[in-house]
């Protein structure tokens, strides 16, 4: 059997270790063949490919990144794109696809599944967005890259009595917010899913400077104002849709400084939350899903996906990952709000 792997959407720490745990299992229980397709979707639909072996995959596993690359290409957004992704299937001899990935790359792997090829899905997105799984590998990385950046950045705010804004990754789930603000100690957190108000903002800045300390603001990417609007950069879409997420934390360092006179300064973390060596629990649990996802092909269970439920590794239709976003509830966020100001 020859088994096709792809990585799409925004790389992230943990994806070579899914590329791993998938050829090493395949490889000696099961004898199977493994071609890489490269950058995302966009390999099937062009045949860019590379072999997957055991000598090529060893050591991958502390690398952040992927090996195969990845691009957010759609293919039905290009004409005759699925067509031509089973015709490049065919000739390649390819059986079945292990497609990781978050809701973009996971929605084009649903539809594929739809019409008839073969696959199973691996979650991936430091976001921790999609439904049906716990939690994804990259989320834990990301979340211990912001939360070091809030403590270095506490010594700059108290040395300097000065506000900090931290802006950390979410477009619309503030799951890293949530867990880098709480565990950094932030003196506010603000999120996607509820709109926030500059002038309560500005009090909790007050109060925590009255108790004698610099605050932290920490605000996911898109998070809104109560009277205003997500921040984009400009008005351009990506393949799925996408506009591109800029400013709100300088806008709210500025809405700060105006109206308290403190000067207020912005970090954006960006790419930096993604990048680098994956933790020890997105190792672990990269291999994990990597492992589960080769033996539900050699089982024929396609059109899952790999899921951590609690400490184990299930498996859930493909279609129920991307159905709905799995968004930061609001009793979570009340329960955060004791710590504010």
């Amino acid at each position: 059997m020859r088994i096709g792997v792809l990585t799409g959407g925004g790389d992230c720490p943990g994806l070579n270790g899914v590329i791993r745990a998938v050829v090493r299992k395949g490889v000696k229980e099961y004898g199977y063949e493994f071609v890489g397709l490269r950058d995302g979707w966009k390999g099937p639909l062009e045949g860019l490919t590379m072999p997957l072996t055991l000598e090529n995959t060893r050591g991958i596993l502390p690398k952040g990144g992927t090996i195969l690359g990845s691009s957010r290409t759609n293919p039905f957004k290009i004409e005759n794109g699925v067509e031509r992704i089973k015709e490049n299937l065919a000739k390649l001899g390819i059986d079945a696809l292990v497609a990781i990935g978050g809701e973009d790359t996971l929605g084009v792997a649903t539809k594929l599944d739809a019409l008839g090829v073969k696959v199973v899905g691996v979650p991936k997105t430091i976001d921790n967005d999609l439904s049906n799984t716990d939690y994804t590998f990259g989320f834990d990385t990301s979340v211990n890259i912001a939360m070091e950046a809030i403590d270095r950045l506490h010594t700059t705010a108290e040395s300097h009595h000065r506000p900090l804004v931290v802006e950390v990754m979410g477009r619309h789930a503030g799951w890293i917010a949530m867990h880098a603000g709480i565990a950094g100690g932030a003196a506010a957190i603000l999120i996607p899913e509820i709109k926030f108000s500059v002038e309560k903002v500005c009090n909790w800045v007050e109060s925590r400077f009255a108790d004698g300390f610099a605050p932290i603001i920490v605000i996911a990417e898109g998070a809104i104002p109560q009277d205003g609007d997500m921040k984009v950069k400009d008005q351009t879409l990506d393949a799925f849709g996408h506009v591109k997420l800029s400013g709100i934390g300088d806008w709210l360092a500025g809405e700060i400084e105006e109206k308290t006179g403190r000067e207020t300064r912005c970090t954006v973390l960006g790419h930096i939350q993604r990048g680098g060596s994956p933790t020890a629990f997105d190792r672990v649990l990269s291999t994990r899903f990597g492992l589960s996802a080769i033996s539900a092909i050699h089982e024929g269970d396609f059109g899952k996906m790999v899921a951590l439920h609690g400490t184990n590794i299930a498996r859930v239709p493909l279609a129920s990952a991307t159905t709905e976003l799995k968004v930061v509830k609001p009793e979570f966020y009340a329960e955060s709000e004791i710590f504010f100001g």
